[in-house]
């Protein structure tokens, strides 16, 4: 019999941990020409903790996390809504999706020029723009998800006498959860890469906008920083994604069990 070994969680840090240990090295080694473009990874630490001691580092990013929340959660709830409407009605479906097809190809960012024409630079901005980044992908991956249900489940639960709006709840929903949250987990790192860029643009706050004064000040150790902050964020945001997921399937898959 063929044992499965499972890599453990923590395994996944000696990687890491011999990346780093390359990078100190090679740095104090000067084996890079140019030791000021690349310092060493204690010298970023210690610049990440200065950042934060002093609140530039929070203050940058709670800006730019509260525009991503604002824009990611309204433009996925809208794009949930116009989803599930198009994957449930045929009639909605052939009305909606020539616009979505039309608009889904256009980058989030190629909106910009267009925004700050019509908004302005102002707080509505990038979340315009995290909005339009999550609704599209999110809209599309739910009708994806629903019209792509086996259609006998839903012909026997109907021949049982359930209601539209119960099989919608307890059939369609659950079984387009997959697809549903493929979607999310996506922009969900997405929408940050996005807000860097429209911060680096147009916004004088942010993340995004840390990086480009620490560009015009030749500040290496502290683009780097950011460029953490932003790795970690967009990986715990994919994370709680998936873990979202993996409790909602297993609860679905518990209570039909039953």
């Amino acid at each position: 019999m063929n044992r499965v070994v499972k890599i453990r969680p923590r395994w996944g840090i000696i990687p890491v941990a011999i990346f780093l240990a390359i990078w100190e090295i090679t740095a104090r080694l000067d084996l890079v020409p140019g030791h000021f473009f690349f310092p060493p990874f204690s010298e970023v630490l210690r610049e990440f903790y200065e950042l934060s001691a002093n609140g530039v580092l929070a203050a940058n990013f709670l800006s730019s996390l509260t525009r991503v929340l604002i824009g990611f959660c309204t433009g996925s709830m809208a794009g949930l809504a116009i989803g599930i409407l198009m994957g449930w009605s045929n009639i909605l479906d052939k009305a909606f999706s020539p616009l979505i097809s039309l608009l889904y190809p256009i980058p989030a960012l190629g909106w910009l020029p267009l925004l700050m024409l019509w908004i302005g630079i102002n707080e509505i901005l990038p979340i315009a723009i995290i909005f339009i980044c999550s609704f599209f992908p999110v809209c599309y991956n739910t009708a994806t998800g629903i019209r792509n249900i086996d259609k006998r489940f839903i012909q026997a639960a109907r021949t049982l006498g359930a209601s539209d709006s119960r099989i919608l709840a307890t059939i369609v929903l659950p079984l387009a959860l997959p697809t549903i949250f493929t979607g999310l987990r996506l922009e969900a790192g997405m929408a940050w890469r996005v807000i860097i860029a429209a911060e680096m643009v147009a916004i004088p706050t942010g993340i995004g906008a840390l990086l480009m004064k620490a560009e015009s000040l030749m500040r290496i150790d502290i683009i780097i920083v950011c460029l953490m902050v932003l790795s970690l964020t967009c990986f715990s945001f994919e994370r709680f994604f998936t873990c979202l997921e993996a409790r909602l399937t297993r609860r679905w898959t518990c209570h039909d069990r039953h």
